[in-house]
């Protein structure tokens, strides 16, 4: 068969009538496989999430159901300049666009401060460490209320006229005031020395005196 036998029956318009027809019903199949999945998947479609931020939960809920969306409260805040029972953040965020079904997730301003509990810090920290640590959990702090005793060291810890006891669980707005010792003693108190008593006894022939502010024992 001679070469341009060979090629005339390759390029022939049977052959490249079925090659074409090939050709077209992929690219059909191709299209309305993704149509289909636009279709499916409402692609480009979606309900814009609302900003909650501030609104009552009630409302909130109701809001959200009104455009087929679930709702679940998966935390709880305070802020004492917001209203109990409003939303302080919620997940997806304002403005994004979610398929109908979606769950919305809140998170509620509390009714009450949150309680946390006291630290061991009485007779067993020094005045900054325990005003720091107090701090750093939220509380505020008064100046301290100094007694005789080990300088900056703590002996109690009190909230107003009510003194607390490590564990004890106290609201985060309370104000806190550290019972420090101011490093003296009280006059009353008794004072031991280790010192060899003397007996007034001549040393080297000179008389020695005993000090008025020692106790015998």
């Amino acid at each position: 068969m001679k070469a341009k036998d060979f090629f005339g029956k390759i390029v022939s318009p049977y052959l490249l009538g079925h090659l074409i027809a090939m050709i077209i019903v992929v690219v059909l199949l191709c299209l309305g496989v993704w149509h289909g999945l636009r279709i499916y998947t409402h692609h480009g479609e979606g309900i814009k999430v609302p900003d909650l931020t501030g609104m009552d939960y009630t409302k909130a809920r109701e809001l959200l159901e009104g455009d087929h969306l679930m709702v679940v409260i998966n935390d709880s805040g305070y802020n004492k300049r917001m209203p109990a029972n409003c939303v302080l953040a919620q997940l997806p965020a304002a403005g994004m666009l979610v398929k109908e079904g979606r769950t919305v997730y809140l998170t509620i301003n509390s009714l009450s401060s949150p309680k946390l509990a006291i630290p061991d810090l009485i007779d067993n920290s020094s005045f900054r460490e325990a005003q720091a640590r107090l701090q750093a959990m939220g509380f505020k702090m008064t100046d301290p209320k100094l007694v005789e005793g080990e300088k900056d060291w703590v002996y109690g810890i009190q909230c107003g006229a009510r003194q607390l006891q490590s564990g004890d669980m106290v609201s985060i707005e309370s104000t806190l005031t550290l019972v420090v010792g101011r490093g003296v003693f009280s006059e009353e108190e008794e004072v031991f020395y280790d010192d060899p008593l003397f007996d007034g006894s001549q040393t080297d022939g000179e008389q020695i005196d005993i000090p008025d502010n020692i106790v015998e024992e």
